[in-house]
């Protein structure tokens, strides 16, 4: 006592040694005493001497220390200030009973845990960056192509065999239970009256201890098992994300983001759930052998053939595996795909809907889904047979083995004596022996899950990854200041395969920027800028030549890559924090007025992908943040297209331009307009991947070339117009309200989203306390009620087949020798209940399982996809994709998978432990006193445990979102991240995020083996009150009777445990479908299809009119569109202006209903409960939401808010400002509908300009497009999008920014395409080029949300308001004037 004393002081944990060493003295102290006990009986000895008074001493002084030694101690002084977490300052009997998480279960009974609660109790070794350099340092090892699962093994080998050595031990000591019951049914069938009672007291109390024991030792078993699993778990989502960082420009297109997330999120958690089961492969045998060995002493040679039906079953096992192994990656790749749909069809939502293509895209996610459902009905009809094998198995081996034992199981093949003894110690032992072989199908099936999900994680970690050497990155910057960037006879391919069919994406460059340079590229859609950039940073295979690049790089791509985090956050981006940097870079990038109007200023939240910001604003964001890099090379790919002409002189004058602030920095621009590159020190033009020519803009004039005729055809002005703007530039009228004029008002940009202090995502919601039954309803109500009563019924027969055959041998055993009936009568009865209850057991698990599970994630899915579709555009800007996507895989996933199991197995369970609480009262009617006491303490613990474990799972799942999205955003960016060498920082972030994840999932299920614990405890308990009241009661109690009770109270402990813990997993799991169902019952937008009937050509003219028309993005928020008023006639053409965010966008999100009116029905009932609006608004509101105060659009004559969106979205085409291509085949982007004819698609193609490189590509129409379309330049996807436009042939189009991201050439073919194919329709036109509206009928100007001017352009020009002031910073008055 005194070294724990002295320990407690120094050590933050009792001495382990310390707690052997008094635990081994009990034993052996216990072991003396029953010697003299037993000594003192059979000699009838002389009272006690001092020796055996001073024996009784030194016990009880042990037991004292090793209470005070075992007692849990969390508050000594060197505990207080260690900063180890509460599982290493645990000690060795509080990580045995799992007492250390009882901080966290008081804490969780009276208060809503949250993450910070549970953070840091995982054990610091399954820590995702230990797991990982553990893991990673053997697959780096091991031979090519290594294995994954060998090298797991390998890795963890140690820890493997220590978890199973445990098992082993724990079912050694479990057919100790089978001895004792064979005593204590030879003490109550013997007649000796010497036999003292203490001799069954201390067999009951045998009993008691062995039941405890293998209690903990289990205990001990799930949670080495469940940390290794982690660990491993954590391992491979380090592994899975660190190469996502490196894939080759190939892997990554076959990799989708959901199907890489897939791997994290369904493949890598596999472990956690299923290595539990590994360790069988060696319990199964040993237990099987043990059991058969005891058998055999009791049945003798009968029981082989019992266990014969184990050989004969083996074969069928194997087939089973093999389908199993097949119909899981079958599965999973269906599961895959979907995912990968989703996480596009999120991604991008707005252009979904504004095509009105969510019928067309639902239809594919359900295709993929039906996939897997039919898989997952297969493969659980097969296990449905399957059960007459593994679920049947042991009482078939049971009656096969007694048959022949009652029949010829005596001496000289005789017939058996059939008693007690015989009967209920084989019966105990049968049941024993049902584990194993049940946990037959269940280890076939999770080592193949395992498997399959090892092998799809290792085919991932084998892709291809990017050549490192492709580029010779040199830190230091060179002696030489003519060099910065260097391409010497550089080739390059966008794809490995384009090896073989020879299309180059660039051919023979050389070139050579030099240090602190302005270097201009343009060029055509599609003749290699951006594969320029993709070849200078490595994200293209270079066939030959050289790459060099000197310094540090800042990228910025064409399209902005911006992540879920405050405008801060997204500029500095990781660097130290320098506020006088910072406010430099603020003003350069023109993001200084945008923060002054911002609540939260530069804390404000950024949506996900910058959903709440506008294109420009985007742009400048991803500008700022390449500016405050600091880099040496800055790769700048076409930055200015998104933004107006103002913002464009704005950010080349202050920071890209040579005055600029990155003026001695060595800038590579990718530029599709032509104003700036007379300030360019070089320019290099590409034609046909080739650099045609390159130089300074006076050498290339001179040389009248390409270059010239470009400048000659398309300048707004040459000659002394652009002296003209460089003098103002340089006087004073260059700073006419500069602040004003790249100040952003409401509309797409951020201040309309955020709230007051500055957040725009919120935390992930989750419900508190226990999972309510109504989530069980809805469960049930998925699958019908109709299958949950014939669940219930089915169960209450099975039970009755499954009681009715020990009764029967009971009652065999009592009359077996006065009775007059033969042994064949006994027989047939025992054969007939044995085949009822297989009958019954097929058809109950293929009726629960088969039907009534499958129909239920069915309906869950069918209902979640249906309801996504339909949410308004308002819950995607304040809700992470991952979060969302986390329903559709982890949660979709758990209820394929484990609700439906929980579900048969809690009434599996719970039939089960009503059976066993039957037969233990009708044995022992004194029981019945004890019952009510031992049920109120579980009532208890569980009432206790499952708060808790609801509130854990919830936050386990909340935790995985983040990784996601984390995820997510890296696989979006991770061109950028590689670029500027940003990789650390973002593993770092990752493993932060999948610690906090694991965290969870480890308190999650160490919550459950505290439960285990407390319940097996007081199951032993249960068991030594029903033995003792068995051997107290031997005079009255039959041994028939005797054996019939003890051989329940075996089984007893695991139905009471499996029991309250398939509640509590159930209760746990469903919480999956809790968060489906919240995601099934938000409020939706307007139907997609009314009673107002249209006109079959509606609309025929195209008139649209906006009568005094508000709108906002979300109630609360103000106003972006301002009592707008304008009439636009039949076949117009309207071009739309004004500046960054005064409501250019927001008019077309307008006339698509993606934003409905200000207050209007549908504005209210989309945000809110919609059964609150009706009474808000009063009971005369209807569906088709007539506007109370927001005004009216309306087309031909007909009010769109009293339309369905479907009927008005398709009646409506649009070219977006962000072109949008889906993972698929050309035809399919162009008509998902399959409504078009291949002559008319390619005569679509033909009018966009694209006829000729769709043909050149392999397959043509069906040339599979990357996702995001990946594989096509921006301005080609805009063109894929004017195609998609023409095949519409409606009378009203929009053109949102269409041409933003192409070159003045290919703007002017599609103006003339449009002016030609849409000249009898009407045309609304959103565009940064003042030149590209200028031949409109009228302009429409917008300041602040409000129609400022709308008439002419010549007449506008005359009046020399808005439209003049715009025009003439964009250089187009004297075009303007001409005209």
């Amino acid at each position: 006592m005194r070294a724990s004393k002295l320990e407690s002081n120094y050590q933050i944990r009792s001495s382990s040694v310390i707690f052997f060493f008094e635990l081994y003295s009990i034993f052996a102290a216990s072991i003396c005493l029953y010697s003299h006990y037993t000594r003192r009986n059979q000699h009838d000895e002389s009272p006690i001497d001092i020796q055996v008074h001073a024996f009784y001493t030194y016990f009880g002084a042990i037991l004292a220390a090793f209470f005070f030694e075992a007692f849990p101690r969390g508050r000594s002084h060197i505990q207080l200030l260690s900063t180890a977490n509460q599982h290493d300052k645990a000690n060795l009997f509080s990580r045995w009973t799992f007492h250390y998480l009882q901080t966290i279960i008081s804490l969780g009974y009276i208060k809503t845990l949250t993450i910070a609660d549970i953070e840091d109790i995982m054990p610091g070794k399954a820590q995702t960056t230990h797991a990982y350099q553990w893991l990673v340092l053997n697959w780096e090892r091991n031979a090519r192509p290594p294995n994954l699962i060998w090298v797991i093994t390998k890795t963890f080998f140690w820890r493997f065999l220590t978890a199973t050595a445990i098992h082993l031990i724990a079912s050694s000591l479990q057919f100790l239970l089978p001895v004792i019951i064979q005593q204590i049914l030879i003490y109550i069938e013997s007649e000796n009256t010497d036999v003292p009672r203490a001799r069954g007291i201390i067999l009951a109390l045998e009993m008691f201890f062995v039941s405890v024991a293998v209690s903990l030792l289990m205990g001990q078993y799930r949670k080495v098992t469940s940390e290794l699993g982690l660990e491993i778990r954590n391992g491979l989502v380090g592994m899975i994300y660190r190469k996502a960082l490196v894939l080759s420009p190939d892997s990554r297109a076959k990799a989708s983001t959901g199907s890489i997330t897939n791997h994290m999120s369904t493949d890598a958690e596999k472990w956690t759930k299923d290595l539990i089961w590994v360790p069988y492969w060696f319990t199964v045998p040993f237990e099987i052998v043990v059991a058969t060995a005891m058998l055999y002493n009791i049945l003798g040679w009968s029981v082989f053939c019992g266990l014969s039906m184990i050989v004969i079953v083996t074969p069928i096992q194997g087939y089973a595996g093999q389908f199993f192994d097949r119909a899981r990656d079958e599965k999973y790749e269906a599961m895959d795909s979907r995912v990968r749909l989703m996480g596009e069809l999120l991604s991008n939502i707005k252009n979904i809907k504004l095509y009105g293509y969510e019928p067309a895209y639902k239809e594919k996610v359900n295709s993929y889904r039906a996939k897997e459902i039919q898989l997952l009905r297969k493969s659980r009809l097969v296990e449905s047979f399957l059960s007459i094998i593994f679920t049947c198995l042991p009482l078939m081996m049971a009656f096969v083995s007694f048959a022949v034992f009652a029949a010829f199981g005596g001496p000289g093949f005789t017939p058996g004596k059939i008693n007690a003894q015989v009967v209920f110690v084989s019966l105990s032992l049968f049941a024993l022996l049902s584990r194993p072989v049940g946990a037959m199908s269940l280890v076939t099936e999770y080592s193949v899950s395992l498997r399959v999900a090892s092998r799809r994680i290792q085919k991932f970690l084998l892709k291809e990854e990017i050549d490192a050497s492709a580029v010779a990155r040199d830190a230091a910057l060179p002696k030489d200041p003519n060099v910065a960037v260097e391409l010497d006879e550089t080739t390059a391919l966008l794809s490995s395969d384009a090896t073989r069919n020879n299309q180059p994406a660039l051919i023979d460059i050389n070139l050579s920027f030099a240090r602190g340079s302005l270097n201009a590229i343009v060029g055509r859609v599609g003749r290699g800028k951006s594969s320029l950039l993709s070849a200078i940073i490595g994200e293209m295979y270079k066939r030959e030549g050289v790459v060099k690049v000197y310094g540090s790089v800042a990228y910025v791509p064409q399209q902005a890559w911006i992540i879920n985090a405050t405008v801060r956050d997204n500029i500095v981006f990781g660097k130290a924090f320098d506020q006088e940097k910072y406010d430099r870079v603020l003003f350069a990038s023109g993001l200084l007025p945008d923060l002054e109007i911002l609540a939260a200023g530069d804390q404000t939240e950024i949506g996900e992908r910058g959903i709440n910001l506008s294109g420009g604003q985007k742009q400048r964001v991803s500008l700022a943040r390449a500016a405050y890099q600091d880099a040496d090379v800055y790769l700048l790919d076409d930055p200015l297209s998104a933004v107006d002409a103002h913002v464009d002189q704005h950010l080349w004058e202050n920071l890209i331009g040579p005055d600029g602030l990155l003026k001695d920095k060595t800038r590579v621009l990718v530029t599709h307009g032509i104003h700036h590159l007379e300030h360019a020190d070089h320019i290099v033009v590409l034609k046909d991947r080739r650099i045609e020519e390159a130089g300074h803009y006076a050498d290339l004039m001179a040389t009248q070339n390409t270059f010239y005729r470009l400048i000659k055809e398309f300048s707004v002005n040459n000659g002394s117009k652009k002296k003209r703007q460089h003098t103002q530039r340089v006087s004073d009228a260059a700073a006419e309200d500069e602040a004003s004029s790249i100040t952003p008002t409401s509309e797409e940009s951020l201040v309309d989203q955020e709230k007051a202090n500055g957040e725009l995502v919120e935390e992930e919601g989750a419900q508190t306390g226990v999972v309510k039954w109504d989530t069980f309803r809805v469960y049930c109500k998925a699958m019908s009620y109709y299958y949950v009563a014939m669940t219930v019924i089915f169960f209450i027969v099975w039970e009755a087949f499954q009681l009715s055959t020990p009764i029967w041998l009971e009652h065999w055993t009592r009359v077996a020798d006065t009775t007059t009936h033969s042994l064949y009568y006994f027989l047939i009865i025992y054969g007939v209940l044995v085949l009822g209850y297989m009958t019954v057991d097929v058809y109950t698990t293929y009726v629960c399982f088969v039907r009534a599970c499958v129909t239920a994630s069915e309906v869950l899915h069918e209902n979640l996809l249906a309801h996504i579709l339909r949410l308004p555009m308002s819950f995607f800007d304040v809700t992470p994709q991952g979060r969302v996507l986390n329903r559709f895989s982890s949660d979709i996933a758990a209820i394929d998978e484990a609700v439906a199991g929980n579900y048969i197995g809690l009434f599996t369970c719970v039939s089960n432990l009503v059976g066993a609480l039957l037969i233990l009262v009708v044995a022992t009617p004194v029981f019945v006193l004890a019952l009510p006491v031992i049920g109120v303490i579980y009532v208890l613990i569980q009432r206790r445990y499952v708060r808790i474990s609801s509130m854990l799972k919830r936050l386990e799942s909340v935790s995985k979102s983040p990784l996601y999205q984390h995820f997510d955003e890296t696989l979006n960016g991770v061109s950028s991240i590689r670029a500027m060498a940003l990789a650390d920082r973002f593993v770092e972030e990752n493993a932060v995020r999948s610690d906090c994840s694991a965290n969870a999932h480890y308190a999650s299920a160490m919550t459950n083996y505290w439960l285990n614990i407390r319940l097996e405890g007081l199951t032993s308990i249960t068991i030594f009150i029903v033995t003792l009241l068995a051997v107290l009661n031997k005079d009255s109690l039959s041994p028939s009777m005797a054996g019939l009770l003890l051989s329940n109270t075996v089984t007893l402990a695991g139905h009471v445990t499996w029991t309250l813990r398939c509640y509590c997993d159930l209760a746990g799991e469903l919480v999956s479908v809790e968060r489906v169902h919240e995601y099934s019952n938000k409020p939706t937008e307007a139907p997609e299809i009314t009673g107002v009937r249209l006109p079959e050509s509606w609309p025929q003219h195209g008139r649209i009119v906006f009568k005094n028309y508000s709108a906002r993005y979300r109630q609360g928020l103000d106003l972006v569109i301002k009592r707008a008023s304008f009439d636009i006639q039949a076949a117009e053409k309207v071009g739309v202006v004004g500046r960054t965010g005064a409501g250019k966008s927001s008019l077309m999100l307008a006339l698509f209903r993606i934003i409905e009116a200000a207050d209007s029905y549908w504005a209210r009932a989309s945000e809110q409960d919609q059964a609150a609006v009706v009474k808000e608004v009063g009971e005369d509101a209807t569906l088709t939401g007539s506007p109370m105060d927001g005004g009216s659009i309306e087309i031909d004559g007909v009010d769109i808010s009293t339309l369905g969106l479907r009927d008005l979205r398709q009646h409506l085409s649009i070219i977006p400002q962000d072109p949008t291509l889906f993972a698929g085949s050309v035809r399919e982007n162009l008509d998902p509908f399959n409504q078009a004819t291949d002559p008319e698609l390619w005569e679509a193609l033909e009018r966009a300009h694209l006829k000729g490189h769709i043909s050149s590509l392999a397959g043509g129409l069906s040339f599979e497009v990357a996702q995001n379309g990946d594989n096509f330049s921006v301005g080609q996807r805009s063109l894929i999008c004017l195609a998609r436009a023409l095949l519409r042939k409606t009378k009203i189009l929009v053109l949102d920014e269409a041409t933003a991201a192409v070159d003045v050439e290919t703007d002017e073919l599609i103006q003339k395409t449009i002016r030609k194919e849409f000249k009898d329709r009407t045309i609304i036109t959103i565009a940064h080029r003042i030149k590209t509206i200028m031949d409109s009928d009228k302009i429409l100007v917008l300041e602040r949300g409000r129609v400022e001017e709308f008439d002419a352009p010549a007449t506008l020009m005359q009046k020399q308001g808005l439209f003049y002031s715009l025009a003439k910073q964009a250089g187009e008055v004297a075009d303007a004037h001409e005209q």
